[in-house]
């Protein structure tokens, strides 16, 4: 198999407008879009600018959101405000099936390359200014009339200071070049928070339960860490109660720069083996082959831009590993060593990680 080609320029989409995206993101969570639907995003992106002639592969995806408004009701406990479908054809009042939805203010980041015919000479390059700008109308015309996560978009709001406008950009290949570029495009993404991968924090949460509690799987640290778990706070050594004798409570597993984590689904992973196409039936595509899965599910955070030091922090890419039956997205983000909790100080040094207890991160 050939090396995938490096990534020479960077695909931005900034303030995309998105209406009645989907909110339910896996059976377990909501509240934003998972990230397999802007993998998927690109990869229909990539075929309909091939039929455009536009020559473009596209390689990884970075999501910022700028705003959102999940359609709930608003309260202690919240749920989706639902549409009333048409009556039956004998009449009858129609089933209402649940839908989440939610309205996003997002920038898009693809990293892209050039797919180039054998001896032509490149076009993504330095200085080629008039026919990149030809490319980057096209995308973002083919892109105007698809769906992101389920959405449809609307036209962006121009506003002083800010980029509406897809752009294009060529990675400089000088590295100190190429840490100038970034530092000006995540300006652009302010304000705004990035959604990150953190398998690492679930790896940790683990370990610490494991030691700390007893015999966890990684599903319980995962449901441990997607709430919160208010503990009552003894007095610090020399210190005297509460003169009201209120005991306060906190929540020890999320301290001061923590950051703001959530759960998140990732990806899929096999529960049958590969059926040939049309092999089942009532299939949507007959002329795919098909493989049922479930949701595969880890942690993320959201993060400023501003925080981020160089451009992979910010992406997704996909990885399928087939003899497994694992089909996930990756984020390249790894945190820097000065925010990591010092709770994780914590951990058993000499704890192994279980290659049953990982199967999935």
């Amino acid at each position: 198999m050939m090396p995938s080609p490096q990534p020479q320029a960077v695909l931005t989409f900034p303030h995309l407008r998105v209406q009645n995206a989907n909110a339910i993101s896996s059976p377990l969570t909501h509240g934003f879009p998972s990230i397999t639907a802007f993998t998927g995003l690109m990869w229909a992106l990539e075929r309909k600018l091939a039929q455009a002639e536009v020559p473009l592969r596209l390689h990884a995806v970075g999501v910022v959101c700028h705003h959102h408004q999940e359609q709930v009701t608003q309260g202690y406990v919240r749920s989706f405000n639902l549409t009333r479908n048409p009556v039956d054809k004998d009449g009858s009042t129609a089933a209402i099936v649940e839908e989440g939805r939610i309205h996003l203010d997002i920038s898009l980041v693809f990293t892209v390359s050039e797919k180039r015919t054998p001896g032509s000479a490149p076009t993504l390059v330095q200085g080629a200014d008039g026919q990149l700008q030809q490319w980057v109308d096209e995308a973002g015309k083919v892109l105007s009339q698809m769906r992101v996560a389920g959405g449809s978009l609307l036209p962006s709001r121009a506003a002083p200071g800010r980029r509406v406008r897809p752009r294009l950009a060529v990675l400089a290949e000088d590295a100190t070049e190429r840490s100038r570029q970034f530092r000006e495009w995540r300006r652009q993404w302010l304000p705004g928070f990035a959604l990150v991968g953190r398998d690492d924090l679930l790896a940790d949460r683990l370990r610490r339960l494991q030691k700390e509690v007893g015999p966890t799987t990684l599903l319980d640290a995962w449901l441990h860490a997607a709430r919160f778990n208010h503990e009552p706070v003894a007095p610090g050594e020399g210190q005297p109660p509460l003169a009201d004798g209120k005991q306060p409570w906190a929540d020890p597993w999320r301290g001061p720069g923590s950051g703001w984590t959530v759960p998140i689904p990732v990806g899929y992973a096999a529960l049958s083996p590969r059926h040939a196409a049309g092999e089942v039936l009532n299939t949507r595509d007959a002329t795919t082959p098909l493989r049922f899965v479930e949701s595969v599910y880890s942690l993320g955070e959201w993060i400023s831009p501003h925080r981020l030091t160089h451009l992979e922090q910010l992406l997704w890419h996909a990885e399928t590993d087939e003899t497994r039956g694992l089909y996930r997205c990756r984020s390249g983000y790894a945190p820097d060593p000065a925010r990591i909790d010092s709770a994780a100080d914590t951990a058993d040094p000499e704890a192994q990680d279980d290659d049953d207890a990982y199967p999935y991160i």
